[in-house]
């Protein structure tokens, strides 16, 4: 990553929110899986690192959270982490399906279309030429 989609991103985190804390328990796999889940739909985090009462200083915490979900620490300021990593869409489809599956829901394949009123008569008239004629019948009586 280059210093410069750095420091843009830099400044994209500026007015986030730290949306999870990390304490005096550390780093959990619970964490890991909501931090995981959390960068598939936002791709960037701020997490807070409560320094009186942590186990390892903000740096160990980023770089082991980047390395473990394979994420790019974009900073580290004070108790404040910020984490990158692009959405990759075919794996959070596989995730949704797997939730769908272990909820016992059924995976609809085919996304239905919901047509208008005049959508329709355009189709039927497009199938059925014979019809346009009618109408310009009716009308001139």
């Amino acid at each position: 990553m280059t210093s410069k989609e750095r420091a843009a991103l830099r400044a994209k985190a500026n007015p986030l929110e730290p949306i999870f804390q990390i304490g005096k328990d550390g780093i959990s796999k619970n964490l890991i899986l909501q931090l995981d889940d959390a960068l598939d739909s936002r791709e960037l985090l701020k997490i807070r690192v409560h320094l009186e009462t942590a186990p390892q200083t903000p740096k160990e915490f980023a770089n082991d959270l980047a390395s473990e979900l394979s994420a790019e620490v974009i900073q580290v300021i004070g108790g404040i982490i910020v984490l990158y990593r692009k959405a990759d869409k075919e794996k959070i489809n596989e995730k949704k399906l797997a939730a769908a599956k272990a909820a016992g829901k059924k995976i609809s394949k085919k996304k239905v279309k919901i047509k208008g009123m005049r959508q329709r008569q355009r189709e039927y008239e497009e199938a059925h030429p014979w019809v346009k004629y009618q109408k310009q019948g009716r009308r001139n009586k």
